[in-house]
């Protein structure tokens, strides 16, 4: 099995839906890392000291310098179809597909999930924060079988261990320092 070593939200979805991954397969990403062949992923430097990972099924993930996170192919067909992210921020960029199932992030406190969109997840300490720059995102809490919340462009929701998932319009200065940071 390939890997390398890494420093580098939806009403509606059923807590089983994303829940249902079998981690069989995983790749693990890196600043240094070397790209794995058959991981469909290949990573290059980009803006701010980013990383840029692109994939052969379209997905584009940007990470945050120091971003802890791990690439996954739960299905096994050579396409990574999760990431699990454990601190800092990623950009994410999933293009529109009928059907299937939805891509997902994984955080200690949140699940956001898509099936076509471009959103940041960030993590630090207690908290997990999702922004949707384009399209629509699915969130819930990852530890309780609550109802989610689904956001639109421009929204986003703090996901905290306790506390309901308010989806609120985020002011473009908080917009702005989440993608200063992953240089956008």
């Amino acid at each position: 099995m390939p890997s390398t070593q890494t420093e580098a939200g939806m009403r509606g979805f059923s807590r089983a839906g994303f829940c249902a991954l079998a981690w069989s397969f995983m790749l693990i990403g890196s600043a240094t890392a070397q790209p794995a062949a058959n991981a469909g992923c290949t990573p290059s430097p980009s803006a701010a000291g980013t990383q840029t990972w692109r994939c052969d099924n379209g997905i584009t993930i940007v990470a945050e310098n120091g971003a802890r996170f791990e690439l996954n192919d739960a299905n096994r067909d050579g396409h990574i179809d999760s990431v699990e992210l454990s601190s800092k921020a990623l950009l994410v960029e999933v293009p529109k597909k009928p059907g299937g199932n939805p891509f997902k992030v994984l955080t200690p406190q949140a699940i956001a999930a898509v099936r076509g969109t471009k959103w940041a997840v960030d993590v630090a300490e207690a908290k997990t924060s999702v922004f949707v720059a384009n399209g629509r995102v699915g969130v819930t809490r990852r530890a309780a079988r609550a109802r989610g919340v689904v956001l639109g462009t421009g929204e986003g929701v703090d996901v905290e261990a306790t506390g309901p998932l308010t989806v609120k319009t985020w002011g473009q200065p908080r917009v702005d320092a989440l993608m200063a940071r992953l240089g956008q």
